[in-house]
């Protein structure tokens, strides 16, 4: 129950529409009730099934625009874990040279999750561009705009051109301090890698 947000409403008003056809459906026999209910008010049991296991667990986390120029965030397709970052500015990099690209947006993020501004594979390998602090956090408590910590790793000079992406930005579900205690101690309890540390795995 805590992921529902009540204040949107659009989940609600899908939600109790189709709750009001159910409620409203009179069968006309005893057979196949479920086939009529889906010819007569559209519903069909898999899609509820799905609707009540991914569309109420949905997280909903709200944006807002600071800039006018900002590109909405969305989801290329449902599978994708991130959604794309955009330069709201034409931004010219000299070789390795770093700098801070604005999005243009703010998010609210859910209690519990942070957002990580990752380097996009597609800029990477075909612009030489890289997040630099990959992944940045964008912790929960944090309601300004999302920058990327742009860095040019070509020897020669590069433009990010203004709407163009330039990073992706995932939800990940993080421990946040109220939920931490660091707690100081003389020893720990010996575990099994002890202190091997790089390379001790080997190659």
């Amino acid at each position: 129950m805590n992921n529902i947000n009540f204040n949107d409403p659009e989940l609600n008003n899908e939600f109790m529409k189709l709750l009001e056809e159910i409620k409203n459906f009179k069968p006309d026999g005893e057979d196949d009730v479920l086939n009529e209910l889906q010819q007569n008010t559209g519903f069909d049991l898999n899609d509820f099934e799905d609707f009540l296991a991914n569309g109420l667990s949905r997280k909903i986390v709200a944006f807002k625009k600071l800039h006018p120029d900002a590109i909405d965030p969305e989801y290329a397709y449902e599978s994708d874990s991130g959604f794309d970052l955009y330069s709201t500015e034409e931004i010219h990099f000299l070789p390795f040279e770093r700098k801070l690209v604005p999005t243009g947006l703010s998010f609210d993020i859910p209690e519990g999750y942070e957002i990580q501004v990752r380097t996009k594979s597609g800029l990477a390998i075909k612009q030489g561009l890289m997040v630099l602090n990959s992944p940045g956090t964008v912790d929960q408590g944090y309601t300004g705009e999302v920058k990327a910590i742009l860095m040019n790793m070509n020897n020669m000079e590069i433009t990010v051109n203004k709407g163009q992406k330039v990073a992706q930005a995932v939800l990940c579900p993080v421990e946040c301090g109220k939920k931490v205690y660091l707690h100081q101690v003389d020893e720990f309890n010996e575990k099994e890698r002890g202190a091997n540390g790089f390379g001790s795995t080997g190659i």
